[in-house]
């Protein structure tokens, strides 16, 4: 007379296999609003044997991180008289809090990464920018071009930069009538966006982007895709063959996401196919673990 089969004996391999599977959703890579644009690095080291301006500093980032949960600019000192730290952060404006919180809170770690114990930095992502300057710190001009990027060649066809500068006049006619000194537009598979540094005023903001809109049409010609980041705004346009993806909230501007819907169905069938890869090869184990013991039974 065989053994009696004991179902529960598969039990130490179902959870042998569940321990080698991984079936939870693959992780977010990091999104495109938390990647780096450019730094700009003071070439002066900050002298700082008493650390009072290291602390001033940690203050600092300490106040601008806090505050980026609920604002999406803010400024302030930390510090006195000559020892003074002057810094900010921005969030571009179409980031919810919580993603702006995000990109913010990376920002002191990379100026101290990327810059050292310097008299002033400036770190730009593709969401949020930081920066700060010691007390004294030279004032350059809100027009400086700090850095641009120019695509490669126009592959738009006929009228492709009549296009672009249909929608370059329509964001500055935006940025004009907006009160938050942020706009986002296309025309005909064009998208464009422009800021201000929140402290800037109405009609510096509009000098500053036209400013910009000219130097993206002068220095990037006929290029598909450009970002222009003057020191008080920036812009960027983008060609879209396909047709302007729909953003959603914490879009990149250089590269629209899929509308929110298409990213979660693709996010679902990807769990859904290795969550079906993984059952398949439970099944088969199960049905290797069955043979084995029918076998002995049998004997």
């Amino acid at each position: 007379m065989g053994l009696p089969r004991k179902p529960f004996l598969s039990l130490p391999l179902f959870l042998f296999i569940l321990t080698i599977l991984d079936l939870s959703p693959l992780s977010n890579s990091a999104t495109d609003y938390t990647t780096l644009v450019y730094k700009g690095c003071a070439k002066q080291a900050l002298s700082d044997p008493t650390g009072v301006y290291s602390q001033a500093l940690s203050s600092l980032f300490g106040t601008l991180i806090a505050q980026s949960s609920k604002a999406r600019f803010f400024k302030t000192t930390s510090g006195s008289g000559q020892t003074s730290i002057t810094g900010l952060f921005q969030c571009r404006g179409d980031l919810s809090n919580v993603d702006c919180y995000n990109c913010v809170s990376r920002l002191p770690i990379l100026i101290d990464k990327l810059c050292g114990k310097v008299i002033a930095a400036r770190i730009q992502l593709f969401g949020c920018y930081m920066l700060y300057e010691i007390s004294g710190f030279a004032q350059i001009s809100g027009m400086e071009m700090l850095y641009k990027s120019c695509s490669g060649t126009n592959v738009g066809g006929a009228g492709f930069e009549q296009r672009r500068d249909t929608a370059l006049s329509s964001l500055e006619n935006g940025i004009m009538s907006s009160n938050s000194g942020f706009y986002t537009t296309n025309y005909e598979s064009v998208y464009v966006l422009g800021q201000c540094e929140g402290d800037v005023g109405a009609n510096d903001c509009v000098e500053c982007v036209k400013s910009a809109v000219q130097r993206a049409q002068v220095e990037c010609g006929s290029s598909i895709s450009a970002q222009i980041y003057l020191h008080k705004c920036f812009i960027s346009y983008t060609y879209y063959p396909n047709g302007v993806p729909k953003r959603s909230s914490s879009a990149s501007d250089s590269s629209p996401s899929s509308s929110g819907s298409g990213t979660n169905t693709g996010k679902t069938v990807a769990i859904i196919l290795g969550g079906a890869a993984g059952v398949g090869f439970l099944v088969i184990c199960l049905l290797f673990a069955r043979g084995l013991m029918k076998k002995k039974d049998d004997d």
